[in-house]
């Protein structure tokens, strides 16, 4: 069973990425930049192989990625990600545990206000609690991935015109596809401090981006889940907005998200 990383990132170089994300597996990087350009790299007695791009959208470098995989686990990961000593033999294991996941999910430390969860017990994930999940926690089987067809939209995430997003919508349309999801308390790695490069702040854009995602998500259920949403983190949303407010611009972000492009 062989891991391999598949990282979008922006105006690196492989050797010092590779040194930087501490990589113990094969790794597949699509890079954003102003040129076309591909390069090998052995480090470590694993395979980098570092395509550069001109195009831009976190959503369509991880297709990219995708299209150019061949390890059994793929695992998604940014610039920022720094991986713990044995992550991959970790990934393996969790996998042999649980043989009919097709995917598993893992804790990726951050910084404690970019927090959305962390993973304290081995459970099946359900489509009601799968938004809080970033890209960089998933391990998927490529196969199941391939029988899925399942992509990254290149409507959400960093890039893109809707600021987050693409990992819960691939997240949620892979298990509507009948695919398995689980969690593991196991972590795999740490995000490094910087800047987001598409968040800034809870404000209007935030709230109606998030609407149209919830659209996208749930459907009808889309206000009944906007609302709990809300509810359930307004300490940390709503400091500068009333949660009535929040909940309009959701609303306005609902609405036109029937016709999202």
């Amino acid at each position: 069973m062989k891991v391999q990383v598949l990282a979008s990132v922006m105006q690196e170089e492989p050797l010092a990425l590779a040194q930087r994300m501490r990589l113990e597996s094969d790794a597949v990087v699509v890079n954003q930049c102003h040129r076309l350009g591909y390069e090998e790299l052995e480090y470590r007695g694993h395979l980098v192989r570092f395509f550069s791009f001109p195009d831009r959208g976190v959503g369509r470098s991880r297709n990219e990625a995708l299209l150019r995989a061949d390890g059994d686990i793929c695992l998604f990961s940014d610039g920022d990600i720094v991986y713990e000593p044995g992550y991959a033999q970790a990934i393996e294991a969790e996998f042999q545990r649980r043989p009919e996941a097709d995917m598993i999910l893992f804790n990726v430390e951050v910084e404690p206000d970019r927090r959305t969860y962390w993973i304290t017990e081995r459970k099946r994930v359900r489509w009601y609690n799968c938004g809080r999940y970033g890209a960089v926690s998933f391990a998927v089987r490529r196969e199941s991935l391939l029988l899925s067809g399942v992509t990254f939209s290149l409507l959400f995430g960093g890039g893109a015109r809707y600021g987050s997003g693409e990992d819960s919508l691939f997240l949620k349309e892979f298990m509507d596809k009948g695919f398995s999801v689980y969690t593991a308390p196991v972590v795999i790695a740490r995000e490094g401090a910087g800047e987001s490069t598409w968040f800034t702040g809870y404000d209007e854009k935030f709230f109606r981006d998030k609407g149209v995602l919830y659209r996208c998500m749930y459907g009808k259920l889309a206000r009944a889940m906007a609302l709990r949403f809300l509810l359930a983190h307004r300490g940390k949303l709503c400091a500068e907005v009333s949660l009535a407010q929040a909940f309009r611009w959701m609303g306005q972000g609902i609405s036109c998200g029937r016709h999202p492009g």
